[in-house]
């Protein structure tokens, strides 16, 4: 986990007893997410939040919804929870991505990294390696110009900092992109689907920190722009109504959502979005295949993917080794995007049901431990089996 410093900017204040008599003490707000039936308007949803001295700090169209700093008094939200027109309202807290510090390398000669090479994405290239296949990397930015990506990177969008690029101050993101889509050249690393089209979409800062509404707002921009494929390198133990909405409104629209399990090290600790039904959840395992002793394991794991020691691509054309569930989670997101690049006709709970069933079984690990098994990107032969099953939530098995 990134270490969070939290800083505090109190001001000076100057001449504090005629200050304090002429306002009062200073204000404590709330940051909140607030959301509405659909017949309110947004406009007038605005409104009455303002009315009770609140300050707009974003829309969630996707779940209708919007994003304020509210007075923290008892009676204003006794009110506001009392309003008809007010479905929900709850902390908009901070999610973190899920990795542990990198490690730098030299690389120069063109790798396959062990990662790749264990979920058997070489022998898959054969039939297919992710061309057009749109995977929105939802983390900390993406460097778009790095030699080893700048191919299949098709656009940026930064959600944390409106109208500023969305580089990578972090490396957490330019990481798991590489996992997913490196290039297959001659130099550096080749990740699994090494023709996917990536978007990266910033949600979080350099220190891989954002806020609930932060990850609402990526997944509403994946959904308006199409992707296809989603991956969540980061989760939270605390669950959030928004999300889970959010969630199920991408997966009811088709999208592949891939979840790291999270960072816990113990049972029954999967994070959420991983947590939420409809989202293939990855847990992290080692060169011997035994399960990262950091990683979260629990019923809702779906496969595992490996999570030590992953060598990717880094900010500024460099590679990095990481390790983390936020690295074996682009494994899984990598393995969708070749399957759906030999039918794009597939939904999402197709593409979880294929990557659970094809799985390879580890005898070491349990069910909780690894789901379905090891992610395996040879299951491309077995699309064709898929097609037609019935899609209900019992039938998705992720």
């Amino acid at each position: 986990m990134w270490p969070v410093l939290l800083v505090y900017y109190t001001g000076v204040m100057t001449a504090v007893g005629a200050t304090v008599a002429r306002t009062g003490a200073r204000r404590k707000d709330v940051r909140k997410i607030v959301m509405f039936h659909q017949g309110n308007s947004l406009p007038d949803c605005h409104a009455l939040l303002r009315k009770k001295g609140g300050r707009i700090l974003r829309e969630l169209p996707l779940v209708h919804a919007l994003v304020a700093r509210l007075p923290e008094e008892s009676k204003v939200m006794e009110e506001l929870s009392l309003n008809p027109g007010i479905r929900l309202i709850e902390d908009d807290f901070q999610v973190r991505t899920v990795a542990l510090p990198a490690a730098r390398i030299e690389q120069a000669q063109q790798t396959v990294p062990w990662g790749v090479e264990r979920i058997d994405a070489p022998k898959a290239w054969q039939v297919a390696t992710g061309g057009k296949v749109k995977v929105a990397v939802l983390d900390t930015g993406l460097d778009a110009g790095h030699p080893d990506l700048a191919a299949n990177v098709r656009g940026r969008k930064n959600i944390k900092f409106p109208g500023w690029p969305a580089g990578d101050g972090s490396g957490h993101g330019t990481h798991v992109a590489g996992t997913i889509a490196a290039l297959n050249n001659n130099f550096g690393v080749v990740g699994v689907a090494p023709q996917a089209e990536i978007y990266g979409v910033k949600i979080f800062d350099r220190l891989g920190n954002g806020y609930i509404s932060d990850i609402v707002a990526g997944l509403d921009w994946a959904l308006q722009n199409k992707m296809q494929v989603v991956n969540m390198s980061f989760g939270t133990t605390r669950p959030s109504k928004t999300l889970e909405e959010a969630v199920s409104k991408c997966v009811q629209a088709g999208m592949v959502l891939v979840a790291a399990a999270g960072n816990e090290g113990k049972d029954n600790s999967v994070m959420y979005p991983a947590r939420y039904p409809g989202v293939i959840a990855v847990s992290a395992i080692d060169q011997h295949d035994n399960l990262a002793s950091f990683s979260s394991r629990g019923p809702e794991v779906t496969v595992t993917a490996p999570g030590v020691d992953i060598l990717s691509t880094y900010p500024g054309g460099k590679y990095r080794t990481m390790s983390g569930t936020s690295m074996a989670c682009p494994h899984a997101t990598g393995v969708a995007a070749l399957i759906l690049a030999q039918d794009g006709r597939l939904s999402g709970r197709q593409v979880g049901r294929i990557i659970y069933r094809t799985a390879t079984r580890l005898p070491n690990l349990s069910p909780g431990e690894q789901g379905g098994g090891l992610v395996n990107a040879t299951a491309l032969a077995a699309v064709a089996r898929f097609i037609g099953e019935p899609e209900g939530e019992e039938a998705a098995e992720a």
